[in-house]
């Protein structure tokens, strides 16, 4: 008997002795220089990886990169988008479920997929969002040859939704709702219908003549008459203050199809364009124009026409910074 319970105090005393150099080792192991770096890596992809599924589907911070929208958002403010408003995207740009969650109502600000944007492909694609996302924003590898950044999603205002007829002359936009027989002023639709009073015109209407007459003289050069320009409309033209940027590009191509029909009335191609000008733009259903507050420096839903629901990803509800401008950007 004594020769058993020796035998089992020799084995628990040699498994309790290899148990405390192992302890004794793995806190020596903890402490290494490897060991701490790839405590912080591990911690760091673990953020990453959550910060990434929050932003893909609830919220994601974003930054306003163009001054479309000033002054209700400048440049270089940071936005928090709600990203489940009107259905959650399974990874970005991809298909959405949830799509009944809310529905894109008039006067919301939107953040939505650029029409016109040319696309690097869609491992690229994912990689720069998931990068972007990943950094709150800091870091955006989709950028153009000169370093700026390239805008694959817009902010925008929803302004026309399915059904409406919208219109623009001289910058100003004139909308004809559903149901109604007549345009009628933004400015008044907005006030009638207790709207944000964010969209603003900045430019002197006097310009317009000028801006017109410079889209006057591109239909001549374009139709091959430019030896046969009135001498009134070199004069309007040059009115033009030499400092003025070319405003309203809309309104260019506008007035120079209408005077290609002018020049050229067996132009069928001016003479469609001219019609689709006077006739507006319709927005069809499960769509939305999008436009900027900024309306004289914003490209919007009046050169690449509305945009599809599944286009848009996202609702801003809040401005975050800078500090001093923190605001809540939803009435309900």
């Amino acid at each position: 008997m004594d020769k058993f319970l020796t035998w089992i105090e020799d084995i628990a005393s040699r498994y309790l002795t290899r148990r405390k150099r192992l302890k004794v080792y793995r806190e020596k192991e903890k402490h290494t220089l490897l060991s701490e770096v790839w405590s912080w890596v591990d911690a760091l992809v673990f953020a990453i990886f959550w910060v990434i599924i929050i932003n893909q589907f609830l919220f994601q911070f974003f930054v306003i990169p163009s001054p479309s929208m000033v002054s209700t958002l400048n440049v270089g403010d940071r936005v928090v988008v709600t990203k489940n408003a009107y259905g959650t995207e399974i990874y970005p740009a991809g298909p959405k479920v949830f799509k009944n969650a809310r529905s894109i109502e008039r006067d919301d600000i939107i953040t939505f997929y650029n029409p016109e944007y040319d696309s690097k492909g869609p491992v690229f694609d994912v990689l720069s969002q998931a990068i972007f996302m990943g950094t709150f924003s800091l870091v955006n590898i989709d950028t153009n040859p000169d370093g700026t950044p390239r805008e694959r999603l817009y902010v925008k205002r929803a302004v026309g939704s399915p059904s409406d007829m919208i219109r623009f002359e001289n910058g100003d936009v004139f909308i004809r709702p559903t149901g109604e027989s007549e345009f009628i002023s933004e400015e008044v639709f907005r006030n009638d219908n207790g709207l944000s009073n964010g969209p603003h015109r900045s430019v002197d209407y006097s310009l317009y003549p000028g801006l017109e007459a410079y889209a006057e003289i591109l239909a001549y050069q374009e139709t091959g008459k430019d030896m046969y320009i009135p001498s009134h409309i070199m004069r309007t033209y040059s009115s033009l203050p030499e400092n003025t940027r070319l405003f309203d590009l809309y309104e260019v191509e506008k007035e120079t199809s209408s005077m290609k029909c002018q020049i050229d009335p067996s132009d069928f191609m001016s003479r469609s364009e001219k019609g689709k000008y006077e006739r507006g733009i319709y927005v069809p259903s499960s769509h939305v124009l999008p436009l900027g507050d900024n309306r004289d420096n914003s490209r919007d839903g009046r050169y690449f026409g509305p945009v599809d629901h599944s286009s848009v990803n996202g609702r801003v509800i809040a401005r975050f910074w800078p500090l001093g401008d923190i605001s809540i950007l939803t009435d309900d």
